[in-house]
């Protein structure tokens, strides 16, 4: 904001939000008086108002009979969109966000505007990860790293899957590596053997993160049980974008596990 210059009077502010709706119709095309106020359902002195004060600002202008956005009222109408939505996912996003460490609130909002969220409810609490297994098992290929394992290790139905059938890898944190061992050593060790898991390693990691063949999703633990208590999951190509570069990102500053680690130490 500094680097902005000076900041935007607030009553300004406030009115570009408060005439998002014409902003919104007219972003989509230009449209003279009566279809403004068909489209809003609001009467001639209101369209007139609001036309008004979009003309006094520069963010319109009228060419044969119909309002069209400026290029200034184009990018104005786009960014209070953007707000709104913004504004509406971190409501949407509250119990992940609630979820992931405030040292870590490295990702974005704007990719998962149209996110399905999954929440753990009292009489269901392991919705989230019945979502993200059910997406594992439609995927052919799956990438992650997560502060805790990707399922609960009892779950032999998701780890049969990066086991045998998904080509899988995931980076953790090396002491969930070393408790993946213990509970499945020869599963485990076979399965990086034969080229469907690979695992990597490093100190410290953000939240969990997963990409299928086709959505990325978020995931969100309880910090006392472990267990996932939110799961974000979005098809959406800017999505992918931004996981693939945090992905990459953490893979950088990950090490490759080659062999079965020594649990005598």
């Amino acid at each position: 904001m500094d680097a902005a210059g000076d900041r935007v009077d607030t009553d300004l502010l406030g009115d570009i939000v408060r005439h998002g709706p014409i902003l919104e119709v007219l972003l989509e095309e230009p449209l003279d008086r009566r279809e403004i106020e068909a489209r809003l359902d609001v009467s001639r002195a209101t369209s007139h108002r609001y036309t008004q004060w979009l003309d006094e600002r520069g963010f319109v202008e009228k060419e044969n009979g119909r309002f069209q956005l400026t290029w200034r009222g184009t990018v104005i109408a786009e960014e209070a969109l953007r707000f709104e939505a913004n504004v509406r996912t971190a409501h949407r996003m509250t119990p992940l966000l609630d979820a992931v460490c405030e040292d870590h609130r490295d990702f974005v909002l704007e990719p998962f505007v149209d996110a399905t969220i999954t929440v753990a409810k009292p009489d269901d609490p392991y919705k989230p990860i019945e979502r993200f297994i059910a997406l594992v098992s439609e995927s052919d290929t799956f990438r992650g790293f997560n502060t805790t394992h990707m399922a609960p290790l009892i779950l032999g139905e998701f780890h049969q899957q990066v086991f045998e059938e998904t080509g899988t890898e995931i980076i953790y944190l090396p002491h969930i590596v070393e408790k993946l061992f213990e509970t499945y050593p020869e599963r485990a060790q076979e399965a990086i053997d034969s080229g469907h898991l690979a695992l990597r390693t490093r100190d410290e990691l953000p939240y969990g993160l997963a990409l299928f063949d086709d959505r990325v999703g978020i995931g969100g633990y309880d910090d006392e049980t472990g267990l996932m208590q939110v799961f974000v999951d979005t098809d959406a190509p800017i999505a992918w974008e931004w996981a693939e570069r945090v992905y990459a990102s953490v893979r950088a500053d990950s090490s490759p596990l080659d062999a079965k680690p020594d649990l005598s130490q």
